[in-house]
Order: structure tokens, then C-alpha cells, then sequence
């Protein structure tokens, strides 16, 4: 069975529209690796967390999952609170941002690492807009403190990759590194 490390339930919902059939048993600890190359980050934090599940299914495929963003040469994670997401969409307007999502796959036959990276282009963010959209509590849990699947994705002029991967799960290159572990459905 594929176990997913994680509560989200976009990654859930991503997973599910994909076919899988998985049970969800979210890891406890958020370990963040002390690392600033978002790729390494990702995939370090993914490790961590399928690592911790996988003490509890030792028979199954378990799936850990990070996503972050990198912008000014800075990985920025969840927002603090509602100011520090304003700031980080005020930041984001009008530019450029990379989305990386790392994931670690760990069953008894091995262990597989790989993430995903998406350019993302923001449209001009009036402040209204952004108040607004932090108003709604919803950037408060994202990465990047938008979502791809929301409101969110009304700020994305251009995206340049997996828009999947944006909303925090890089489901075709997650099926490849099954198939590397001769996991199928």
C-alpha cells in the first residue's frame, strides 16, 4: 500500500484524481534540514518525514513530500502569520519565482529521492488584492503564502513547468520513482 506522510489536502485530492489508492499517516515532526539549495532542502525534508512514517509501515511504500519556494536567493516555507504572508506576496508581484517540490519514497526494496521545479511568474499584486486574499486565511498554510488551486492562482501570469507541482505534488515524476521501486497500483 502507498502510505502519504502528509495531511494536505491538495496533495490528497492530487493523488485520489491520479487513481492511487493510499492511506494518509502524516509525519509529527517537521525537520527542517539546515540546507540552502532549494533541491537538497526539499528532498532532505521529504526524507525526514517518510523516513518517520516508515518506522510504522515497514511492509509499505511511504511517501514524504516538501515544498518550497525560492525567490532572491531565499527558500521561504509557510508564512509566520498574515503580516509576513502580505510580505511575501508584496515581494512576489511582478517577478519570478522557482517552486520546488522534493519527495523521498522509502519501501523495503530501497529508497528513492527526486523533486520538481516550476517557474512562476506573478502578475502586478494590488495591495487590496493582496489583503484581501490574506483575509481568507488561505496563504497562511502555503508555501509562498499562495496557492496554485485557490485564489492564488489568479496571481500566475506564466507558468514555465508542472502547475502540479506548484500545488505541492509532482504526481508524474512521483508515479516514475514507483515504478523504479516495482510499485504499481
Amino acid at each position: 500500500m502507498l502510505i502519504l506522510a502528509s495531511a494536505s489536502p491538495r496533495r490528497c485530492e492530487l493523488l485520489k484524481s491520479h487513481g492511487w489508492v493510499f492511506k494518509v499517516s502524516p509525519a509529527k515532526r517537521e525537520k527542517v534540514p539546515d540546507l540552502s539549495r532549494p533541491a537538497e532542502y526539499t528532498m532532505a525534508s521529504a526524507y525526514f518525514k517518510a523516513l518517520e512514517v516508515a518506522e510504522f509501515y515497514p511492509e509499505d511504500v511511504v511517501l514524504g513530500v516538501d515544498t518550497a519556494v525560492f525567490f532572491g536567493g531565499k527558500i521561504i516555507g509557510k508564512p509566520k502569520d498574515s503580516g509576513d504572508a502580505a510580505n511575501t506576496l508584496r515581494a512576489l508581484s511582478q517577478n519570478t519565482h522557482e517552486v520546488y517540490t522534493g519527495f523521498a519514497l522509502i519501501s523495503k526494496s530501497g529508497a528513492v529521492r527526486g523533486y520538481e521545479k516550476t517557474a512562476v511568474t506573478f502578475r502586478r499584486l494590488s495591495e487590496s488584492e493582496i489583503l484581501s486574499y490574506v483575509k481568507t486565511g488561505s496563504p497562511l498554510d502555503k508555501a509562498g503564502s499562495y496557492g496554485a488551486q485557490d485564489e492564488g492562482a489568479g496571481f500566475i501570469e506564466k507558468l514555465n513547468g508542472s502547475r502540479e507541482n506548484v500545488i505541492g505534488l509532482p504526481v508524474e515524476r512521483i508515479e516514475l520513482a514507483l515504478s523504479v521501486l516495482g510499485f504499481c497500483r
